[in-house]
């Protein structure tokens, strides 16, 4: 993941994980866990983390649907992800998943609990399932 991931290092953990297996090697990987956002946090929404190929055609929107089915037979309701607003979204479009809000980049460096930012600030477009 760390090697093919565009802005992003592997996450700490999550739900599950759902490999994209063409021949003998993976192409991809997609990564849900428990919403980062504490708002969204109700025990029925699911948040893909992290999704990294190896440029294979189609298999971002391959593993954006199974992490959508599996995670429905697992109980949740809703699934989210982000993507930075200069990105087109196109492989989340063609898995159906639709467009709902932006949202403003912020630090998480605060008084009360210092912290370093390891990445570029940017805006970023909130898409659903569910």
């Amino acid at each position: 993941m760390d090697q093919t991931h565009r802005h992003h290092r592997a996450p700490q953990g999550g739900l599950f994980a759902i490999g994209l297996a063409v021949g003998d090697s993976i192409a991809g990987v997609v990564i849900v866990g428990k919403p980062v956002a504490r708002a969204l946090d109700d025990d029925y929404t699911a948040e893909v983390t992290r999704l990294a190929t190896d440029g294979t055609r189609n298999a971002c929107s391959q593993l954006y649907g199974a992490a959508w089915r599996a995670a429905r037979a697992m109980g949740y309701r809703r699934l989210v992800t982000y993507t930075l607003a200069t990105e087109p979204g196109t492989s989340l479009r063609a898995a159906g998943w639709r467009e709902v809000g932006r949202v403003s980049a912020r630090s998480w460096d605060t008084p009360s609990r210092p912290r370093v930012d390891k990445h570029e600030l940017q805006e970023r477009i909130r898409w659903q399932l569910g």
